[in-house]
């Protein structure tokens, strides 16, 4: 089962610096509808103005992604880690038992990314922060593995996050047609472009919640990228 939710449904919190637009209840946005998927929580879809940022602030016991899709966003946080994550990358931050972080965009133009947040199996790990870069190039056959703890995927180049969950996103071009396999529940988000998945139409800012289904055939309307969060081992 494929079930949709357009960009233009979603929550949504503006100000000065920032445009976010939410997928679940956050902040000020309350949607008892949409508390999580599962084990994800979060996906803010966020546009941070040049300049403007989240300043130092506390997390416990939350798995921490974002997935930059334009600019690039600039990292500090009270474990003395600092580094500059650009589009088509990732950063990972395991609260743990605590942490102090901020996100900056240092940059000349407003930047694009997704926070994701997911519940971890164990509270009270050490809090952890890692970045890597990806390939950029067009997929033909399979979305890379970008992040994931389920067991069996050690050693295939993910960043590592203390939840059973993973993601897997990447660029498609015009006419692209490949299949991916769902292991368990999964929360997809078209962040460039159109796409059709099992036929049905998304585009730019969408998201859709993908159960009860092995596998979905995902073809691309126009360039585009995609994102899809399994949250389920």
């Amino acid at each position: 089962m494929i079930k949709t939710y357009p960009y233009e449904q979603l929550g949504r919190h503006r100000i000065d610096w920032l445009d976010a637009h939410y997928h679940f209840s956050f902040g000020d946005y309350y949607n008892p509808q949409r508390m999580g998927f599962g084990a994800l929580r979060v996906v803010n879809d966020d546009v941070i103005r040049a300049g403007g940022g989240f300043g130092m602030h506390p997390h416990k016991d939350m798995e921490i992604i974002t997935y930059v899709r334009r600019g690039a966003i600039s990292h500090r946080d009270s474990l003395g880690n600092e580094g500059r994550t650009a589009a088509g990358d990732v950063q990972v931050m395991s609260a743990g038992t605590g942490v102090f972080h901020a996100e900056f965009n240092q940059e000349d133009e407003d930047i694009n990314l997704y926070q994701i947040w997911i519940y971890p199996r164990t509270k009270g790990i050490a809090p952890r922060w890692d970045m890597r870069q990806f390939p950029k190039e067009p997929v033909k056959d399979a979305l890379p593995l970008l992040v994931s703890g389920r067991a069996g995927d050690e050693g295939r180049g993910a960043l590592y996050i203390h939840a059973d969950a993973a993601i897997y996103g990447g660029r498609l071009k015009a006419g692209a047609r490949l299949s991916h396999t769902v292991n368990g529940p999964a929360y997809l988000l078209v962040s460039e472009g159109r796409l059709e998945i099992d036929g049905v139409a998304l585009k730019n800012g969408d998201g859709a919640e993908i159960t009860d289904v092995p596998a979905v055939d995902i073809s691309a309307l126009e360039d585009a990228e995609i994102v899809i969060i399994e949250i389920m081992a």
